[in-house]
């Protein structure tokens, strides 16, 4: 089972990433951080991935 406290750090971020872009709605926000992923399916992508993806749209590094 996955840890379901990943889902509040998960929406966190989310959260602090969005605020940074206050006009967007919350469709566009997905719309533009999911044309980032290239090929990657966005059905498939294991939340830490998703993450990395989110911070990179947003020109911030991720650790690795």
């Amino acid at each position: 089972m996955r840890d379901p406290n990943r889902i509040y750090k998960f929406c966190n971020e989310l959260a602090r990433l969005w605020s940074q872009v206050p006009d967007w709605r919350f469709g566009q926000l997905i719309t533009n951080i999911t044309n980032d992923m290239q090929s990657t399916e966005f059905f498939y992508i294991e939340d830490d991935e998703m993450m990395k993806v989110m911070k990179s749209c947003f020109g911030e590094e991720t650790e690795e």
